[in-house]
């Protein structure tokens, strides 16, 4: 037993950690000597936007490692929209009964983070975003939110525990301000002890209104100013930007940036990305609604079959280098000028490719130039 509420590897791994009604399931097939060979997809009907980001999959293969099933997937970073297979397993139904629960999770969670991730990163117009939200999860899942915001292409992140290779960034909270008589001893304090490769960006509404701490914070030194102001204490934020702004440049300090954070949405980076040079994202990404992926039998031994709303039969997506993709029937012949989406990972319970978390970033990165067309 942990000292914590969560639950282990070893219980995900095993099985432990699902639904019951699979294991009753599981239960009465064994009984009957029930154990189909079927076909699964996992998709979605629905989207919170008209394309989302495939994300989770390196885990679903830990997961399913060594098992007796076949998995075909989208790759990691890939875009995909409702209807849409991003995964097929292939084996004995009791053989990976109970794992839906584990599979489905893994996936939706990841993939929501994701896809806000790259839907902000879209919007912000090549102004960095960084991800700030792991505070607004379980710390157990830290590692997996960032993730998941890394391959959706947010610049850096904040939380210690993320995967390696990927920029973990932040400087100053509150707190580090109120521990200091004036804000300026925190900053010159901070100045004097960070090390030198960490940019000089001083938090500047602890005590007055941000335009005048902005300012002395850039007289101490400051290259850039970070606006951390509460939604409840906003008022006109544009407004509240703008001074800042101002007052910078009309006291010699054009050269220092302004980087906003603290309840910032997506619609927040879509009307200041013309006045702010940065972008700090909380909850908006670490709290993004999952995508509600659900995983159907749509072929039972040999046989087509789905139930009422589902599309019968293993299909495959094709994607065109224009973002355009096309679902067809395994059975039918791909379309001229396009790829198939859906490669081998598992062949009969071994790993035959992984899933590497930069590859999948850059395939995020590569996409969005061509959606950036159709976005706000």
């Amino acid at each position: 037993m942990g000292r914590f509420d969560t639950v282990s590897d070893d219980e995900i791994r095993t099985g432990q950690c699902t639904d019951i009604y699979f294991l009753r399931t599981e239960e009465t097939l064994d009984h009957d000597q029930v154990n189909p060979e079927v076909v699964m997809e996992i998709t979605a009907t629905s989207l919170p936007d008209p394309w989302a980001v495939f994300c989770g999959l390196a885990d679903i293969l830990s997961l399913l490692d060594g098992f007796p099933v076949t998995v075909d997937a989208m790759p990691e970073g890939c875009i995909f929209y409702k209807n849409e297979p991003v995964m097929r397993i292939r084996g004995r139904y009791r053989d990976f009964c109970r794992y839906e629960t584990a599979i489905l999770g893994f996936l939706c969670h990841a993939s929501g983070i994701a896809s806000s991730a790259a839907h902000i990163r879209l919007v912000a117009h090549g102004h960095p975003v960084y991800s700030f939200g792991s505070r607004r999860q379980h710390p157990a899942i830290a590692k997996m939110i960032e993730r998941a915001a890394w391959i959706g292409g947010v610049d850096g992140v904040s939380n210690t525990c993320a995967p390696e290779g990927m920029p973990v960034v932040g400087t100053m909270p509150h707190a580090f301000v109120m521990c200091y008589d004036k804000p300026e001893d925190a900053w010159r304090s901070f100045d004097r002890h960070a090390p030198p490769e960490i940019p000089r960006i001083m938090l500047c509404d602890t005590f007055c209104d941000e335009k005048s701490e902005s300012l002395r914070a850039a007289e101490c030194g400051a290259t850039a100013v970070r606006l951390d102001t509460p939604r409840s204490r906003r008022g006109n934020m544009r407004a509240i930007i703008e001074e800042v702004r101002w007052e910078l440049d009309a006291h010699g300090h054009s050269g220092v940036k302004i980087f906003l954070s603290g309840g910032v949405t997506r619609e927040d980076v879509i009307a200041y990305r013309d006045i702010i040079d940065s972008f700090g994202v909380g909850g908006a990404i670490a709290n993004a609604p999952v995508i509600d992926l659900s995983m159907d039998i749509v072929e039972i031994n040999g046989t087509a079959r789905a139930k009422r709303g589902k599309r019968s039969g293993a299909k495959q997506v094709y994607g065109y280098p224009s973002g355009v993709h096309t679902m067809l029937p395994t059975t039918q012949e791909p379309p001229e000028g396009a790829t198939a989406l859906l490669t081998r990972y598992i062949e009969n319970g071994r790993i035959v490719q992984k899933a590497p978390m930069h590859a999948a970033r850059e395939r995020v990165l590569g996409i969005l130039p061509v959606l950036r067309e159709t976005s706000p």
